[in-house]
């Protein structure tokens, strides 16, 4: 089966729907199907091309850096008909989300979509337009409702996710809950992260982790406003945040301003074949995002077999287990943060294999 791949985010930005859709693309390829991918171009990177990609032309978006908008005409119909596809499958539900409507309108082919990020959350952060945002909110969400409709099989990767796109577009067709998988093979508890301690001087420290993007709607001010309190328990305690994104000055001058330039560590962008080893050097891992459909970067630490510390919100309770493989914390409530994280450190060891088997 020849199948395309529709997608507004993709590489060289890093996120949770570029990691689902490389891993779609993968497993696809290795069931001897051919995939296409149909993603935005970086305009930065114009010489760079990638064999099975179709760039589509696209202009940075300044309110969100590293994300591309393909408002251009195209030629994506006469692409899919020339390569004779036969689904498409959506994965946004921007601009080349919508050419991945047309195309599949125009080619009469079938379409499905899988829906990954709760756009409408985003407003507050990154709207462009001086409007008031409980009217852009109301008509983002219309949009969504007919979008969603216009998919012949929606799937969607948790519980949470399904029950608020129910309500969102009754009428939508969704086809499964499915999340995407991580490798155990790459993400497990025997791989060493003693070079990634030396390299950032944790030796002999208690390591809390968090990998994802330096973006406000990942809500990374309450673990930083948590950590003076997790320091007045276990005062050898580090955290490391693995990523960059828009938010990295703001959260520098708040880790400055807090006093904890020596116990907040920025590690900035780590290459995608380095991550394990950064979840092996971590003794827990912690994560207060209200914006997670999934949370990939959730498994990944518990196939790592490293306790979670996360916000009781959407998806996130879905995968950890107060008291079994982590801790759930109102993700506003800064102590309750610091309590679920001391309660990892303090019970890692028999979280360990209750992590692991949640992932597997």
């Amino acid at each position: 089966m020849r199948i395309a791949l529709f997608t507004d985010s993709y590489l060289p930005t890093v996120d949770g729907v570029v990691t689902s859709v490389l891993s779609t693309r993968r497993q696809l390829e290795a069931h001897g199907h051919e995939v296409v991918v149909f993603a935005p171009e970086d305009p930065r990177r114009r010489g760079t091309r990638e064999d099975g990609t179709v760039y589509v032309r696209a202009k940075e978006f300044h309110h969100y850096p590293g994300y591309r908008l393909a408002m251009f005409p195209g030629r994506e119909v006469d692409l899919i008909k020339d390569l004779d596809i036969d689904v498409i499958h959506i994965h946004g539900v921007g601009f080349v989300g919508i050419k991945g409507l047309w195309a599949s309108w125009q080619a009469k082919i079938p379409r499905v979509s899988t829906f990954h990020t709760m756009i409408h959350d985003t407003l507050a952060f990154y709207s462009p337009f001086g409007l008031n945002l409980h009217l852009l909110e109301r008509g983002l969400r219309f949009y969504l409702k007919i979008f969603l409709r216009k998919t012949q099989g929606v799937v969607v990767p948790s519980r949470a996710i399904l029950d608020e796109i129910m309500a969102l577009s009754p009428r939508a067709n969704i086809a499964d809950v499915i999340p995407t998988g991580v490798d155990p093979d790459r993400f497990r508890p025997d791989i060493s992260g003693q070079g990634i301690r030396t390299k950032w001087g944790l030796n002999g420290h208690d390591v809390v982790l968090h990998v994802g993007r330096v973006a406000p709607e990942k809500n990374l001010s309450t673990l930083i406003h948590a950590f003076p309190k997790i320091l007045e328990a276990n005062q050898d305690t580090k955290l490391m945040i693995v990523g960059t994104g828009p938010y990295m000055e703001k959260y520098y001058d708040l880790v400055a301003r807090l006093g904890l330039s020596g116990d907040v560590i920025f590690t900035g962008f780590v290459p995608d074949a380095d991550l394990p080893k950064y979840y092996a050097a971590a003794d827990a891992f912690a994560i207060a995002s209200k914006f997670e459909t999934q949370g990939l970067v959730v498994l990944e630490a518990l196939a790592s077999g490293r306790p979670v510390a996360g916000a009781n919100y959407r998806a996130i309770p879905e995968f950890v287990r107060e008291g079994v493989n982590g801790a759930l914390f109102d993700p506003n409530d800064v102590a309750g943060c610091a309590a679920a994280i001391l309660r990892c450190l303090r019970d890692r060891d028999s979280m360990q294999e209750a992590a692991r088997d949640v992932a597997l």
